[in-house]
């Protein structure tokens, strides 16, 4: 590696501008010296001319003190230690400098920490053993720097003498960086406020809150869709959500639930797709593609569901964070596309499913994510597209004579190694809001509701149906009876009862 080609300046590297001119390094010097056709990562190494230390979104600045030797060595033991682990990044360059190159590395240091690293990570990538003998004495080390990204459950390698930390297998492992606003999250405990909300709940009210939190989720995971399904088929995928957690994921339970998200399968084949597929739209007059999204290539799809399934299956038995765990697995299974249709829905599913395995929310209540999703749909698509956007540019495709996309390269790295983070973030800002707002109002509503219907009930012995409509009117009216429904449904009642009883909503449901 020259030094004039990797220590240049920049102030913008691959449309990103940099905070100050500054020297490229760790793995944007790697990216930009071998060229590789990977995504790049979401922060990258600028070193400074200037003395102070800082971090951006995009950089993490250090001071001249820190620019590695101008090797690959070098810079990749600077990634290691300052950006942690990217697999995709990692996989493509043990691939382009081949294994001589690697072994070179290790047998120039080999009991150092990061040479031990380095090689266990070439042999977990990339399925091949290094000509080197096992390490026989030091010190066990992690794989995965804990002050910087979140490690899964560890397990000793004694011939690197390291300890696998690594939240996946190499099939699939989505890695997420230990960003302040992922540890704020997870240091609230929701699961103890959960606990502390539902307390003391009556145990009828707390099965109705169960029941409309289902319906309401179900009907929200449609209406991401774009659809407005019949109430059946609400309900029909709220009893299907209902059952989270209780099947291990499997490819059959998988085909078995988009059996039941699709109502009708005449125009569609059914299981995993047998043809490339993407998400977007078609030209109007030519009818091309105008993809957002292209899915996993259709011959990868069964090692990337065996690689998500096996990971899930990994982390389950973790102490690996519920909500880290969901973003890695539903958001992975979505960025797949395994199905032609169904897909977003059973992608929510899988949020329920792993937050019930992992023994994160109460059994019997399901969190109405999709629901909360619903409300801040910008910001999910956002979401899905910092992940779709960056690989569009990295995947070849033509325009089949069907008018789908046809795909010329290789891809299936781009699925299984991302940066979960920003997925991560997203999910559990809903968790708070489901936690913090959603539930605890849906608790209160049915108090007050069961306070008007107990007044109702004892002064004008309404039939519960009646009681209900009367509620919704009320509702929907601000606390007055529309003239409509005094005429008609509540003829029955006088002006001055149809006044109690309005004085009587609005005391009960604005305290």
């Amino acid at each position: 590696m020259k030094q004039n080609q990797v220590s240049q300046e920049i102030s913008v590297f691959h449309g990103r501008s940099t905070t100050e001119t500054g020297l490229l390094a760790g793995y944007g010097a790697l990216i930009d010296f071998y060229s590789l056709d990977i995504p790049i990562p979401y922060c990258l190494v600028l070193i400074s001319h200037k003395h102070k230390k800082y971090q951006t979104e995009e950089w993490l600045v250090l001071t001249p003190r820190h620019m590695p030797e101008d090797t690959l060595a070098g810079h990749l033991v600077l990634a290691l230690k300052y950006e942690g682990i990217d697999l995709g990044v990692l996989k493509a360059l043990f691939k382009k400098v081949g294994a001589k190159t690697i072994i070179d590395i290790v047998q120039a240091e080999p009991s150092g920490q990061y040479s031990r690293r380095i090689w266990f990570l070439y042999e977990w990538l990339l399925g091949e053993q290094l000509m080197i003998p096992d390490i026989t004495a030091g010190n066990y080390v992690d794989i995965v720097d804990e002050a910087i990204q979140f490690a899964g459950g560890s397990k000793i390698s004694k011939r690197h003498h390291v300890r696998n930390n690594l939240p996946g297998v190499p099939g699939f492992c989505p890695m997420i960086r230990k960003t302040i606003k992922l540890q704020e999250f997870i240091d609230q405990n929701f699961p103890e406020k959960i606990e502390k909300a539902l307390g003391g709940i009556h145990a009828d009210v707390m099965a109705r809150t169960a029941a409309f939190l289902l319906l309401k989720d179900s009907k929200a995971s449609y209406a991401i869709e774009g659809e407005k399904p019949p109430q059946n088929r609400a309900q029909r995928w709220g009893r299907a959500i209902g059952q989270a957690g209780q099947k291990a994921i499997t490819k059959e339970e998988l085909i078995r639930l988009q059996q039941i998200v699709i109502d009708n399968p005449r125009f569609l084949k059914m299981g995993f797709r047998e043809q490339e597929g993407f998400v977007g739209e078609h030209d109007r007059k030519e009818g091309t593609p105008i993809p957002d999204h292209i899915s996993a290539k259709w011959k990868d799809i069964d090692l990337l569901i065996k690689g998500l399934i096996d990971t899930n299956e990994k982390l389950e038995h973790t102490s690996y964070d519920a909500v880290l765990t969901a973003a890695a697995i539903a958001f992975g299974f979505i960025f797949i596309h395994p199905f032609v249709d169904g897909n977003g829905r059973i992608h929510r599913y899988l949020i329920h499913h792993v937050l019930l395995r992992k023994n994160y929310v109460p059994k019997g209540i399901i969190f109405p994510v999709s629901a909360v999703i619903l409300e801040r749909l910008d910001e999910y698509r956002q979401v899905l597209e910092s992940f779709s956007l960056p690989r569009l540019e990295l995947i070849d495709w033509k325009t089949t004579r069907d008018n789908n996309v046809e795909i010329l390269n290789e891809t299936i790295d781009l699925y299984r190694y991302f940066d979960a983070t920003k997925q991560a973030e997203f999910l559990y800002s809903c968790v708070e809001q489901t936690v913090l707002d959603t539930i605890p109002k849906e608790v209160a509503y049915l108090k007050k509701y069961d306070l008007m219907k107990s007044f109702l009930d004892d002064h004008f012995d309404m039939p519960d149906k009646m009681v209900s409509l009367l509620i919704r009117f009320l509702e929907q009216g601000n606390a007055v009876l529309s003239e409509r429904a005094k005429s008609k449904e509540f003829q029955a009642l006088t002006e001055d009862e149809i006044k109690t009883i309005e004085n009587k909503y609005l005391e009960v449901f604005n305290e």
